[in-house]
């Protein structure tokens, strides 16, 4: 009867096909209900929404209304005031001298309705001025009634003077200084303005001698002590802060004003100080526009010289250094826009911001520059006495703290004046206890009293503890200004110390200082007296290696909470310094080198333009000196550098690679730049055009700033690499080594995508139709021209010449020589290029060698290609020229390339460079970091390029005369010769002007770090730029900065250590009848083989490596890392045959002797006749 009952109680499911979504909750058009009710909210809410509006415009028309009322009524009292007003003065209009009762209701009822926009309220103002002006003149002061009120008069008068010009300005200046006369805290409330408007006067067009002496009248009454008089204040603070802030940081002040001595006598130039030094100001000073705070650095050193005494007053020195260090970022670089011409002659950190292109205002720029004089150093260190020690132990910042301040100061602010002033102070000597100490010596004293250096010195683990700061304080205690103090005088020793290593040679250096000096004594024995005595050496590089374990290991936790802790109140020119107990390592991604709210460097524990990284790289600078010093003539105990006691050595080789990877990650992420600066901008033009001075400041701003981001994300993620890349002298050579095989190795599984096997790459990477594949790998050279066919084809690959190459080798008649390249093939190759480059007699010149037959690039090899040029009849304009030069440095690259191809592949070969070229090798990897870093020319360098020009030098430096004798100037002379040509010679100069400034006492330390400078960085500048370029694209340079000079050498070429016959006999693999068998036992030419080796002595052994390997070395990890393998294979049974050998696949082609006599008398001969395939 039901035919759809199912026996089942739910509800039968709907199915609708109309395309709408139904939703139970939402009204639709089949529910009018569900839409009334939605309806029925929304009026009510719009209803609602118009009521509160409704309910707000009532509210706003009642307060206008009640606004416009109160408007209204005080409009009509003071107009009611102003005729009150008119009424009284037109009553006593007539009278000369009003009672003091009239005048002082005059004063009331102006005071109660003045209106500085009211035109007709000036006219009012002038009146009752000149009733003021009169009573003044009749010698009638202000009484107390009337004195209450004066304060409001100031700022109305200071309301009516803001309205410039007119014509009444004059008479209401002179009540302005009569009033502030009388009582010159009366305008303390409007100090500011008070002084605002003064400079606003002085700067108007047609100003009158008359009126412009009123205004300085009026500049001078606040400054006024009347603490003599009963009832009056002494001379106020704030007063000096007002006048300093806005009246002396008025633009182009001295043109405008014209003689300022009256000003200047009108100051006390120590209260002006104090007033700079107060915590509020230094607020106020780094919130100014830097345009103004360089004009009130100018003014304030222009009032300072035209003060009656110029003394450097402690205070005086110490606010000059406070608005200095704010103002050196703002200075650096624009004076170099001012004056083109000058010589960079330092290695200075550069700023992080981008540096200003405005030429500083002339004004500016002299009295800037006025600082840097050898003078102001000398007053300062002629301040110490016998007593400087009992300051400091007394708490009170001493002469020397001062020195400090304003040296280093004047480094960070003047960088390319910065030798002169390192000179100035390094020539400077101390009385103290009687006797002339040094300065470098007197430094040293002092900070070996400080607590920071005991502590640091004698607990490795102390320096993190003081480098973390505590929990702010709002107050600066008695111990953070000694804490600071303290810094102040570690930072100069290093500044100092680092300029007398520079040029001190290793007889000085290893002498301790023992010659005694007296007052007449010259310069001659100042780098000998300077010399610390050895065991101090050590305490001090024992100091340096733990603060800078410390600063590179720990730097991202230190440095985060440097970000999170704000900036304390100062009561000094520097902040509280601070410490965290925590002494464990702390690996954060947040390493914030700027301060992210204002944009600024942080500050090194609060000291004002010290930076955490200027700190840092001062330290590192130090101690690499040392190092590099004990490394060249041993001083030290052997294992005195390392630290492995810091690291868990069992795992230190995995860790490291995984930070390797990690940062590597982040490279790829971040898309970094890979071309990279490996040395600073030449002094000098290379190309036709010559690059603007702003221009240069622009691309080191933006290199400064990108080595800051990625010298952030470094230290975040690989701490352990910090160290190891900054101080690698802290781990073994060996573990070191093994560190440099495996980042090989990584790197090639990254960009082999995991086959590393050369084979199984080229298969993979075989070329097909119409795709290039491995081809641009495969290259035909000649014999008779290995090193152009190499540049040639191989150039344009380049960092792909870090992948397998495939060398097929032709004769002249361009026949292919047999054989397969397995790897054999392209080490021959390798070894032939380096040969022919570097080693070759009749080779193509861009190396050259020392006394000691040691290669560095050609100096003069650019000054030759363009003496060429000109030949041909070539000018550096024409296109021509440029290309000429470009191809000469594309060689130098690809040798840099062709030296790092062998790094890479561990392929040694038998060259040797010299030191210093080597020591810019490990420098390469600061080219993206600061310059403190970088290679830095020094006297005993030159030993290594020239020992003749050395020994002159120290003739110089050591000479009992007047230097003059040797009639030197600040030139140089470079050599230049071609073949079947005269020599050459041009003469260039050091310094702007140099031809005409003679070499004397005074400055030869400054000339001879310039010739050595000139000689081994700045002659072979491009070249080796260039050769440097080429070796960072197959070699990471901060792999490089893991070694020194003779560990690279020792990397390049094998190990010098004696033969371990036993490690290479582990290592052989034999082939052809000579492979062991099942027994394991060898062959028995191969046993008398090794008998032989046994018994020839280390210089034999070496002869027999080099014959099979091509050179004479060891690697360095054992004959396990030698690529390819030591091998041997028998050569026949004819005992008469030489051995030979395949130097390509370093394999050894024995015969079958049946003696050892034999066997040593054919391999001796072969190896000392050279034999090779035509001898065997």
């Amino acid at each position: 009867m039901f035919q759809s009952f199912s026996g089942s109680s739910r509800r039968t499911r709907q199915v609708n096909l109309s395309g709408q979504d139904i939703n139970p909750f939402e009204a639709s058009s089949w529910a009018p209900t569900a839409s009334g009710t939605q309806k029925t909210l929304a009026a009510a809410q719009h209803e609602r929404h118009l009521r509160q509006i409704e309910r707000e415009r009532l509210v706003a028309s009642k307060n206008i209304q009640r606004t416009w009322r109160g408007h209204r009524v005080r409009k009509d009292v003071a107009n009611s005031r102003r005729q009150a007003w008119d009424l009284l003065d037109n009553q006593h209009a007539q009278e000369e001298d009003l009672a003091e009762p009239v005048l002082l209701e005059e004063i009331n009822l102006l005071l109660a309705f003045f209106n500085y926009k009211n035109p007709e309220d000036i006219p009012r103002l002038v009146r009752l001025c000149h009733r003021l002006l009169q009573r003044s003149r009749a010698g009638q002061a202000f009484d107390s009634g009337m004195g209450r009120r004066l304060p409001l008069m100031v700022t109305v008068l200071l309301d009516a003077l803001s309205l410039q010009p007119q014509p009444s300005t004059d008479i209401m200046v002179q009540v302005l200084t009569c009033i502030v006369e009388w009582n010159p805290s009366t305008a303390n409330k409007a100090i500011t303005q008070y002084y605002t408007i003064l400079s606003d006067l002085l700067t108007m067009r047609d100003l009158s001698d008359q009126l412009k002496a009123k205004i300085f009248e009026a500049f001078a009454a606040p400054l006024v002590d009347r603490s003599d008089i009963e009832d009056r204040q002494g001379v106020s603070h704030d007063a000096y802060v007002g006048m300093a802030f806005s009246f002396l940081a008025t633009p182009d002040l001295a043109s405008r004003v014209g003689d300022m001595k009256p000003l200047a006598e009108a100051i006390n130039i120590d209260i002006l100080s104090q007033a700079i030094l107060q915590d509020d100001s230094r607020a106020v000073l780094d919130d100014m526009n830097p345009e103004s705070r360089l004009w009130l650095l100018s003014h304030f050193i222009y009032l300072h010289s035209l003060c009656s005494t110029q003394r450097q007053e402690p205070g005086y020195i110490r606010a000059l250094s406070t608005i200095l260090s704010l103002s050196a970022n703002d200075i650096f670089g624009r004076i170099e826009v001012s004056q083109p011409g000058v010589l960079d002659t330092s290695d200075e950190e550069v700023g992080g911001s981008e540096l200003p292109t405005r030429a500083l205002p002339e004004f500016i720029r002299s009295q800037v520059i006025s600082l840097v004089n050898k003078q102001s150093i000398t007053d300062l260190l002629a301040k110490f006495d016998s007593e400087h020690g009992e300051s400091r132990s007394s708490g009170s910042e001493g002469d020397d703290s001062l020195l400090s301040s304003y040296a280093l100061t004047l480094l960070r602010t003047f960088p390319t004046l910065g030798e002169e002033i390192r000179m100035w102070l390094y020539q400077a000597s101390v009385t103290v206890a009687g006797a002339q100490v040094p300065a470098v010596k007197l430094f040293w004293r002092i900070m070996k009293q400080t607590s920071i250096f005991t502590s640091i010195s004698t607990n490795p683990k102390a320096a993190l503890d003081i480098l973390k700061k505590p929990s702010s304080s709002p107050v600066a205690t008695s111990s953070d200004d000694t804490r600071d103090r303290d810094w102040r005088a570690i930072l100069l020793f290093l500044e100092l110390y680092a300029f007398a290593l520079r040029f001190t040679d290793d007889e000085e250096f290893l002498s301790g200082g023992e010659v005694g000096m007296t007052e007449q004594q010259s310069l001659i024995s100042r780098s000998r007296e300077s010399a610390l005595p050895l065991r101090d050496v050590k305490l001090l590089s024992v100091f340096l290696k733990n603060l800078s374990f410390t600063m590179y290991f720990h730097a991202a936790s230190i440095q985060k909470d440097d970000r999170q802790e704000a900036r304390s109140t100062l009561s000094s020119y520097f902040s509280t310094s601070a410490k965290d107990n925590n002494s464990k390592p702390e690996l954060s991604t947040e390493f914030p080198t700027k301060d992210t709210k204002n944009g600024k460097n942080l500050e090194f524990l609060g000291i004002a333009g010290m930076t955490y990284d200027y700190v840092r790289n001062i330290v590192t600078r130090v101690m690499k000196m040392l190092y590099e010093r004990d490394s060249r003539r041993r001083f030290l105990p052997p294992d005195h550098w390392l630290m492995t006691s810091r690291f868990d050595m069992g795992s230190f080789i995995p860790a490291v690679v995984a930070e390797e990877e990690r940062q590597h990650q982040l490279n790829v992420e971040d898309g970094e730049d890979e071309e990279q600066s490996i040395e600073q901008e030449p002094t000098r033009p290379i190309l036709g055009g010559r690059r603007s001075a702003v221009q240069t400041w622009r691309e080191t701003a933006a290199r400064e700033r990108q080595r800051k981001t990625r010298a952030s994300a470094r230290a975040a993620v690989g701490p352990i690499l910090e160290v190891l890349q900054n101080m690698p002298y802290v781990i073994p050579f060996k573990t070191r080594v093994q560190v440099f095989r495996q980042f090989a190795h990584q790197d090639q599984y990254r960009r082999r995508s995991g086959n590393t096997d050369p084979d199984v790459w080229r298969m993979l990477n075989m070329p097909f139709p119409g795709t290039e594949g491995n081809s641009r790998h495969h290259a035909r050279i000649r014999r008779d021209s290995v090193l152009e066919d190499a540049f040639s084809q191989f150039f344009s690959l380049g960092e792909g010449l870090k992948e397998p190459i495939q060398i097929t080798f032709v004769d002249k008649f361009d026949n292919v020589e047999a054989g397969i390249d397995g790897g054999g093939v392209t080490k021959e190759f390798l070894t032939t290029v380096t040969n022919e480059a570097f080693r070759s007699v009749d080779g193509p010149g861009y190396f050259v060698t020392n006394d000691q037959n040691l290669l560095y690039p050609n100096p003069a090899a650019l000054d030759q290609c363009k003496d060429v040029l000109r030949k041909q009849g070539w000018q550096e304009s024409d296109t021509e020229w440029n290309e000429s030069i470009t191809q000469l440095l594309k060689r130098y690259e690809f040798l840099g390339r062709v030296v790092g191809k062998c790094l890479y592949e561990g392929i040694l070969v038998d060259i040797g460079f010299a030191g210093f070229f080597l020591l810019k090798w490990a420098a390469a990897a600061t080219a993206d970091s600061a310059s403190e870093l970088r290679y830095q020319a020094n006297i005993n360098d030159l030993r290594d390029l020239d020992e003749t020009l050395y020994q002159g030098l120290l003739q110089l430096k050591n000479y009992t005369g007047n230097a003059e004798d040797f009639a030197l100037d600040f030139t140089i002379d470079d050599v230049v010769s071609l073949a079947n040509e005269p020599v050459r010679t041009i003469t260039r100069e050091l310094i702007p002007n140099g031809a005409n400034k003679p070499v004397n006492n005074e400055n030869r330390v400054l000339y001879i770090s310039l010739v050595a400078r000139h000689r081994l960085h700045s002659q072979p500048y491009h070249q080796t730029r260039a050769f440097l370029r080429g070796l960072s694209q197959i070699i990471q340079p901060s792999w490089l900065s893991m070694f020194n000079q003779t560990e690279l050498q020792t990397l390049i070429g094998g190990d010098m250590a004696e033969i371990d016959v036993d490690d290479l006999r582990r290592n052989t693999e034999y082939s052809g009848v000579y492979v062991i068998g099942d027994d394991g036992l060898e062959h028995s030419t191969i046993n008398l083989f090794w008998q032989v080796m046994k018994q020839l002595d280390d210089q034999d052994r070496r002869k027999v490596l080099k014959y099979v390997t091509s050179t004479p070395r060891s690697p360095l990890l054992g004959f396990g890392q030698l690529n390819p393998k030591f091998s041997i294979r028998d050569a026949g049974g004819d005992e008469q045959r030489l051995p030979s050998a395949s130097t390509c696949i370093n394999l050894l082609k024995l015969p079958r002797y049946t003696s050892a006599e034999t066997l040593s008398e054919k391999l001796l001969y072969a190896v000392n006749s050279g034999a090779g395939f035509d001898l065997s």
